[in-house]
């Protein structure tokens, strides 16, 4: 098969579209013929900075396609079954093999290019805004990087529970388009966003903060933070945040942060069924995913630095 790999970490130009052995399919896996590839923030996180585990290495999380073969030990799928895909990598290839509870129908009505962007972001801001961020209605929420797949889907979701949603992004066109998701107001990066926040809420700051920057970008949001506010962290674009040494001392005031992530064993069934859940909202039109641009899987390279140069609007898809 074909796939987008690298065999070094560094910036796009690392990766490479070359032939490699197709994967095989274990006993508690599907092997997906993959048609749409969504590309995450964390494929370029680790393509910058994630030693390559293989030699050449496939990148990528999340991708949409039809279902070819069936491990021995599953059941509830058939070859053929449209399927949207989870997986730590792989994702970057003509075919994929993710264990089967990672693997999500897609209804009839949703396309597989939409379906393919839906699992990791929608997850990601659910988890934010109710698991750990605990939103209630009339409470206000700030969406960092609000024009991302996460952003986008969290304004959404956030707007639709009652809430004040305020967002930043990189450009006032982004925000611009962002209220017609339901951005109430919105601030770039050049402002002084933190203190347009105080000004919104007459001081009081934000009650939940959606952050997948890190950096600065989460040292200044503890000064947006609300008293009793919480500050959800997801992720990390700025990648010199992993060697950011934060000061906490704006968290004083029942204000608390927490790391969000999808992974681990306990979360495997609330997981599953908000992924199910939202490629149904999304397949009745409820909530919006945007594709911004799509690539063929040969011009990955291409498609990782147009993102990376704060180009894009919603998610970037590569098309084996």
């Amino acid at each position: 098969m074909k796939a987008a790999v690298y065999y070094k970490n560094g910036g796009p130009d690392v990766l490479v579209y070359e032939d490699v052995p197709d994967p095989s399919c274990g006993p508690e896996e599907v092997l997906v013929e993959v048609k749409a590839v969504s590309i995450e923030g964390g494929d370029l996180l680790y393509r910058w900075g994630a030693p390559p585990a293989t030699k050449p290495y496939i990148v990528g999380y999340q991708a949409a396609g039809i279902v070819r073969e069936i491990g021995s030990e599953v059941q509830g799928f058939e070859t053929g079954m449209r399927v949207a895909t989870v997986g730590s990598n792989g994702s970057h290839a003509e075919l994929r093999a993710v264990h089967h509870r990672t693997a999500y129908p897609v209804p009839d009505e949703l396309s597989l290019e939409e379906a393919a962007t839906v699992p990791v972001p929608y997850s990601t801001a659910d988890d934010c805004l109710f698991e750990y961020g605990r939103l209630t209605a009339g409470e206000t929420v700030l969406v960092h990087s609000g024009a991302s797949g996460v952003g986008l889907a969290a304004i959404q979701l956030a707007k639709r529970h009652g809430a004040q949603v305020l967002a930043t992004a990189s450009r006032r066109d982004k925000l611009e388009r962002l209220r017609e998701f339901g951005v109430d107001h919105g601030v770039e990066y050049s402002e002084d966003w933190v203190e347009q926040v105080k000004q919104r809420t007459h001081g009081r700051g934000a009650d939940v903060i959606v952050d997948g920057i890190g950096g600065d970008i989460t040292q200044r949001s503890f000064f947006a933070c609300a008293p009793g506010g919480r500050v959800c962290m997801y992720g990390n674009v700025d990648r010199a945040s992993f060697r950011y040494k934060y000061d906490l001392s704006p968290m004083r005031g029942n204000r608390s942060a927490i790391g969000v992530s999808l992974s681990g064993e306990s979360r495997k069934d609330r997981v599953r069924a908000i992924v199910q859940q939202h490629l149904a909202s999304v397949a009745r039109h409820e909530l919006r995913v945007v594709i911004d641009r799509t690539f063929s899987l040969a011009e990955a390279a291409a498609a990782h630095a147009y993102i990376e140069a704060r180009n894009s609007f919603g998610r970037v898809l590569l098309i084996p």
